[in-house]
């Protein structure tokens, strides 16, 4: 029998086609999102390659006779008041917020996933402990419980990742645990259970390679809120020591200038804002891209 589909100027049958092809369609759809992700790998370029596109390294105090300077063509970004290239002192801030981001992310999915699979299959007591778990860190401001751990064990760049990380795996952790739920009745799984496969096995080769999509969701959209508490940190005072750049930081001093020196605080502010809008973005679009039920909610 012929197949229709091969014929000159057949429409090619869709059903055949892979998930992933049409959440890549959805994805490309959501012009915001394509944006979002073009900024965000602009912004990740720009921190790998900081020492090539910028003229000076951020500690570096080479135009101290040029202190406070407007930007300019020399110094796009302007000089802060020790010195440095600003534009330098921004590009260098990138590499810590996005480098934090994406290590408490990740610190995120290793809690999350775990929690949210033991809660999601076994249920009862377990699910049990585990939201209880996760309701006592919803309703901790994060921004305060980090304050006071910064303020008792020190602040620095590994600590802010540790806190970050604590505080941001309940997202991952409830999808995680819905999708478990969602296959843990299907025939697949009730093929190896009747095998006799052990519930670590069905876990670890089953559920969690089918709740990749989550996973992915939940990585992406903890990176923005991680940034956000590094910059809350630093502009408090107990993030990121200097001399090394971080953009809340930078705010936090550039704030004692805004009256006469407006870009001390508007650039590092306009960093932070674009980075976590196109994070956010990014995430929001492969969110609903991944999974079309989630969108809208």
């Amino acid at each position: 029998m012929t197949d229709l589909t091969t014929l000159p100027g057949a429409v090619p049958d869709h059903r055949q086609r892979s998930p992933l092809h049409f959440a890549w369609r959805r994805f490309v759809a959501n012009k915001a999102a394509v944006v979002g992700g073009a900024v965000l790998i602009l912004l990740i370029l720009m921190a790998v390659f900081a020492p090539l596109i910028t003229k000076s390294p951020p500690t570096a105090q080479d135009f101290l006779g040029e202190a406070l300077a407007f930007p300019s063509a020399g110094h796009w970004f302007g000089v802060d008041d020790l010195g440095r290239d600003f534009f330098s002192r921004i590009v260098y801030g990138a590499r810590v917020s996005l480098s934090i981001g994406f290590s408490a992310a990740v610190f995120s999915v290793l809690i999350g996933i775990p929690l949210g699979a033991l809660a999601g299959y076994y249920e009862g007591r377990i699910d049990w402990i585990v939201m209880r778990i996760i309701e006592i860190f919803s309703v901790v401001p994060p921004l305060l419980a980090a304050m006071l751990l910064g303020a008792l064990v020190g602040g620095g760049y590994w600590m802010i990742i540790f806190i970050a990380g604590l505080f941001g795996w309940v997202q991952v952790c409830l999808l995680v645990r819905a999708q478990i739920k969602a296959f843990k009745e299907k025939e697949f799984v009730r093929a190896a259970q009747a095998l006799g496969a052990s519930p670590g096995y069905i876990i670890r080769r089953h559920l969690i390679p089918n709740s990749v999509s989550p996973i992915i969701v939940g990585f992406v959209l903890a990176i923005p809120l991680a940034m956000m508490l590094e910059a809350s940190l630093s502009f408090l005072g107990v993030g990121v020591p200097p001399p090394t750049p971080s953009w809340g930081q930078m705010i936090n001093t550039g704030m004692s200038f805004m009256y006469f020196y407006w870009h001390l605080a508007v650039f590092p502010t306009l960093a932070l804002a674009v980075t976590v809008m196109a994070t956010t973005l990014f995430g929001d679009g492969l969110r609903d891209a991944l999974d079309p039920t989630l969108k809208g909610k």
